[in-house]
C-alpha cells in the first residue's frame, strides 16, 4: 500500500525549494553586481554582512568594498550582521517583479505596508541606502530582460 506524503513533508520540501531559489537569485545578483560599475563605485565603502530573513530562513550576504563575496545560508549565531531585512517569501517575490506594485517597490515600502521589518544598525543602512536598494533590485533587471 502506497503511503501518501505527510503535509509536513510537503511543506519542508516546498520551503527547501524556495530556499534554493532565493540562494540562486542572490548568486545571480552577485554576478550581475560584479558587472555593474556604477554600483561598485557606490558601494566601495560598504564592507558589512547583511541578514536577509525570508519566512524565518536566514541568508547572509557579505559585502567587501561593494562586492558580494559570500552568500551563506543560516541560521548562524556566530555570523555577526550589521542590519537585517526580514520579510516573507511572497512579498520578496513581489519585490523582485519587473514592475512591482506599490508598497513592494522599495525596502521601506515593505516596512510601511507591514510586510517587512528592518533590524540592527539603521544608520549603516541609511548611509548605504541607494547602494543596498539597487543591489536588491538587480533581480528585477534579470526579470525585465526575460520578459
Amino acid at each position: 500500500m502506497a503511503r501518501t506524503p505527510s503535509p509536513v513533508a510537503a511543506i519542508v520540501e516546498h520551503s527547501t525549494a524556495r530556499e534554493a531559489q532565493v540562494i540562486d537569485i542572490f548568486k545571480n545578483i552577485q554576478s550581475t553586481l560584479d558587472a555593474t560599475p556604477h554600483l561598485l563605485r557606490l558601494g566601495r565603502l560598504f564592507s558589512e554582512t547583511v541578514l536577509i530573513d525570508v519566512d524565518g530562513h536566514e541568508f547572509y550576504l557579505t559585502f567587501e568594498k561593494g562586492r558580494i563575496i559570500s552568500v551563506a545560508e543560516g541560521p548562524s549565531r556566530k555570523t555577526p550582521w550589521q542590519f537585517a531585512l526580514r520579510t516573507d517569501a511572497e512579498a520578496l517575490e513581489k519585490f523582485w517583479q519587473a514592475r512591482p506594485e506599490p508598497g513592494f517597490h522599495d525596502v521601506f515600502g515593505l516596512v510601511k505596508i507591514g510586510r517587512g521589518r528592518i533590524d540592527g544598525d539603521i544608520l549603516s543602512l541609511v548611509k548605504n541606502l541607494r547602494f543596498f536598494k539597487e543591489v536588491l533590485g538587480l533581480a528585477r533587471t534579470r526579470q525585465e530582460l526575460a520578459a
